[in-house]
C-alpha cells in the first residue's frame, strides 16, 4: 500500500528512472534545485553565529515575541543539503508550529567528517540559550538532521542544559545499518541502502571512529527531553528509528512514535508531491509546536 495516488505516481517514478553505476560527484548532490517557496513567515534572515566556525544560519521569526525556538538540523545524508534545501520545510515549520525556527548550515562531509555537524548544531543551541536565558528551545531534524539533532540533544543532556523537546523526522539511528527494514526496503523507495551506506562511508571514513560511535542506538537515552519520533512503512530506515522511539521510552522519556502507513523517507519534503505527505508534516508540526508551548 502506497499513501496515496499521487505518491505511487512518484514512487513509480523512481523505479523508472535508471539506477546509477556510482554515487554521483558531490557538485551534483549539492547543485542548487528549483523548489516552490514555503509560506509566509514575518521576518525571514540569514546570519553567521560562532567564532570557530562562522556557522550560517537562518531564521524564521514572528512579529510577536515570546515563542518558542526549533533549531533545525536538514537531512542529506551529511554530505549535502543547506538552508535552500529546507527552507520551504522550515517555514512550514514556523507557521503551522506557531513557533520561531532556525534552520542550521552545518559543516558537510567528506570535507568535514563527524563530529564537525554535531558541534555546529550544539554551538547554534549554545549562543542562542546565552543570547536569551529562560527561552524555551527544541531540535528537529530529518534524516541525518534527526541523527545529528539526537547526538546534539545527548551531548546538551550531558551539559545539563537538555533542549525542550526533540522532533526527529525519519531520523538515521544505526549507522551499522543492521535492522531488518535496511534490506526489506533496500530498492525503489526513493532512498537505497546502498546511498546510505555511502553516505556514512563519507561522515564517518575508516579509520576515523566506528559508526557505533555516532549511532544515536548505542546511546543512553537517559534524561532525554520529551520527543516525538516519525517513521514510514516504506523506509529502509524504519526500524532503526521505531527502535530508537523504543529506547527513549524505556529511558522513562515522554514519547510519541507515528508510524506512517504507505508513506516513504523524506516525506516531509514531498509536500507538493503528495497530499498525504503533506497532511502528514502538517499534523507533526503542529503537534511539536504544542509540545514546545506545554
Amino acid at each position: 500500500m502506497i499513501a496515496d495516488e499521487e505518491l505511487a505516481q512518484w514512487v513509480e517514478s523512481v523505479r523508472l528512472a535508471p539506477a546509477p553505476e556510482t554515487m554521483p560527484p558531490l557538485h551534483e548532490l549539492r547543485a542548487p534545485r528549483e523548489r516552490p517557496r514555503g509560506p509566509e513567515v514575518d521576518i525571514v534572515e540569514d546570519a553567521l553565529v560562532g567564532s570557530r566556525p562562522r556557522i550560517r544560519i537562518r531564521r524564521y521569526r514572528h512579529e510577536r515575541p515570546d515563542r518558542p525556538t526549533v533549531v533545525y538540523a536538514h537531512g542529506g545524508g551529511f554530505v549535502f543539503g543547506d538552508l535552500e534545501s529546507h527552507d520551504r520545510a522550515c517555514r512550514r515549520l514556523a507557521v503551522l508550529g506557531d513557533v520561531d525556527v532556525v534552520a542550521v548550515d552545518y559543516r558537510l562531509a567528506p570535507e568535514h567528517p563527524a563530529p564537525a555537524a554535531i558541534d555546529d548544531v550544539v554551538a547554534v543551541v549554545e549562543e542562542l540559550a546565552s543570547d536569551r536565558p529562560g527561552r524555551r528551545l527544541g531540535l528537529a531534524g530529518d534524516s541525518a538532521g534527526g541523527l545529528l539533532a539526537y547526538l546534539a540533544a545527548h551531548r546538551l543532556v550531558a551539559t545539563g542544559a537538555p533542549p525542550a523537546g526533540l522532533l526527529l523526522l525519519n531520523p538515521n539511528a544505526d549507522l551499522t545499518l543492521s535492522r531488518e527494514s535496511t534490506r526489506t526496503k533496500a530498492h525503489g523507495w526513493g532512498l537505497s541502502t546502498e546511498a546510505l551506506r555511502w553516505f556514512i562511508e563519507q561522515w564517518v571514513p575508516a579509520g576515523h571512529a566506528s559508526p557505533e560511535q555516532y549511532s544515536p542506538l548505542a546511546r543512553s537515552a537517559a534524561g532525554m527531553p520529551p520527543t516525538i519520533v516519525v517513521t514510514c512503512e516504506h523506509d529502509p530506515l524504519h526500524d532503526e528509528g521505531a527502535e530508537l522511539a523504543q529506547l527513549v521510552d524505556a529511558a522513562g522519556t515522554p514519547v510519541r512514535h507515528h508510524d506512517l502507513a504507505g508513506m516513504v523517507h523524506g516525506f516531509i519534503t514531498l509536500d507538493t508531491v503528495s497530499p498525504a505527505a503533506r497532511r502528514a508534516g502538517d499534523r507533526v508540526f503542529a503537534e511539536f509546536g504544542r509540545l514546545l508551548r506545554s
